[in-house]
C-alpha cells in the first residue's frame, strides 16, 4: 500500500469517525470506526465498524442505509478527485483481543512446574 493510501485510509478514518460521532446515536451500543481500506483508485473505501453491545445487524443496516449522507459529510471537509463509495463492515478485532488477553490470564492462572535445581 502507498503513503498516499495510508494517508487517505486515515483521513477518512478521522472524519468518518466524527461524523459518526455528531450525528448518530446507538442506544445501548458503542460505535467505533477501527479502520479505513481505500481501494487504489480510490473509488471505494471499506470501513470497518466495531460495536459493543446491542444489534451488530441493526447499526451496519443503518449505517450502510446512510452512506450517501455519511459519504456527502466527510467530502465537504476532505477534498479528494474522487469521491470514494462507502461500504460498512464490522470488524471483530477488538473482541477477538479481549478474548486472547482473558485467555493469556486464564494460562497464567495454571500451576506451573518448580524451577529445577542445579547440582554444584
Amino acid at each position: 500500500m502507498s503513503r498516499r493510501q495510508d494517508r487517505v485510509n486515515e483521513l477518512l478514518k478521522r472524519e468518518i469517525s466524527s461524523v459518526i460521532q455528531k450525528d448518530f446515536e446507538f442506544t445501548d451500543s458503542l460505535v467505533t470506526v477501527n479502520s479505513v481500506d481505500v481501494t487504489q483508485d480510490l473509488k471505494e473505501a471499506r470501513v470497518f465498524v466495531g460495536v459493543l453491545g446491542g444489534n451488530e445487524d441493526w447499526v451496519l443496516g443503518r449505517l450502510n442505509g446512510q452512506h450517501g449522507a455519511i459519504q456527502k459529510k466527510v467530502m465537504k471537509r476532505v477534498v479528494l478527485k474522487n469521491t470514494p463509495v462507502l461500504r460498512f463492515q464490522t470488524d471483530h478485532s477488538v473482541e477477538r483481543g479481549v478474548d486472547i488477553v482473558n485467555l493469556l490470564d486464564e494460562v497464567a492462572k495454571l500451576p506451573t512446574a518448580p524451577p529445577e535445581e542445579e547440582s554444584p
